[in-house]
């Protein structure tokens, strides 16, 4: 069954089918870049998708098959990031959102065709994992606008990126793409524009046909490494032992005994 819903007056789409999720940002006319109110209703599409029975996998992308996301629209910097105190005021709807994608209990995989620039790299950053066409580009030009990202968004491209390749992208401003992406680890794989969707839903199946306790206590655990906190090594410990007393992981067995393939219910 499909459901959907929209949020920051329908600039983001929030859809399920199945056992999967997407986030849509819907400004293809402006290359789907992110407004302070999308960037505020990040956090509550994602909890929406998250509530929405056994989703198993979020997929991230923009609508009209053209780009990913120019990143944060601009054209509001007068306005609402104009002195220090807005400035901060906006850095915390990013934060937000950068959390939202990084800590969200179901894995993210972005999904990217064409630019994928500035604060849209962040939350790229932040998903899981990240599929591109060989047509996408990206950059983080904070040098060339003259101000500084959030250092939350920051740990994500150092993570996903490696400290050499984003201090090249920060430093310089310039634009990668996407075969020098792959290159760097930042993507999974790249395909033809034609292939994106296709590609991109093979692996999202292969997620979504496994144990979901399971993917969420490896999501935290991984989290757990990276991060070196103390708060996620204990979410990480609770999750790693709540599947040991699960249904999916009696069928795991069950299936590997009778050699066949396990059919996971998500408890």
């Amino acid at each position: 069954m499909k459901s959907q819903h929209s949020f920051a007056q329908n600039t983001l789409l929030a859809t399920t089918e199945d056992h999967r999720g997407t986030l849509s940002f819907n400004r293809p006319e402006s290359k789907n870049a992110i407004s302070f109110r999308m960037w505020r209703e990040i956090p509550l599409a994602l909890d929406w998708l998250c509530g929405q029975g056994d989703i198993r996998c979020i997929v991230l992308h923009g609508e009209g098959g053209h780009d990913f996301s120019a990143g944060a629209d601009i054209t509001e910097f007068d306005d609402l990031r104009q002195t220090e105190d807005t400035a901060q005021e906006y850095e915390l709807s990013n934060t937000s959102a950068f959390r939202a994608v990084r800590l969200c209990p179901i894995p993210i995989v972005a999904m990217i065709n064409g630019v994928c620039f500035g604060g849209a790299f962040g939350l790229a950053a932040a998903a899981d994992m990240r599929i591109a066409s060989n047509e996408a580009m990206f950059a983080v030009p904070a040098g060339r606008l003259g101000l500084a990202y959030p250092v939350d968004a920051m740990s994500d491209i150092v993570e996903a990126l490696g400290p050499q390749q984003a201090r090249a992208l920060l430093y310089t401003g310039k634009r990668m793409a996407a075969r020098e992406a792959l290159a760097a680890n930042f993507l999974l794989s790249v395909c033809s524009r034609a292939d994106l969707a296709k590609v991109t839903g093979a692996l999202v199946d292969q997620i979504c046909s496994n144990a979901p306790m399971s993917n969420r206590a490896s999501k935290a655990a991984i989290r757990s490494t990276l991060s070196g906190k103390k708060e996620d090594r204990l979410l990480a410990d609770d999750l790693a032992r709540s599947t040991f007393s699960s249904a999916d992981y009696d069928e795991g067995r069950r299936a590997f005994r009778e050699k066949r393939t396990p059919e996971f219910g998500g408890h």
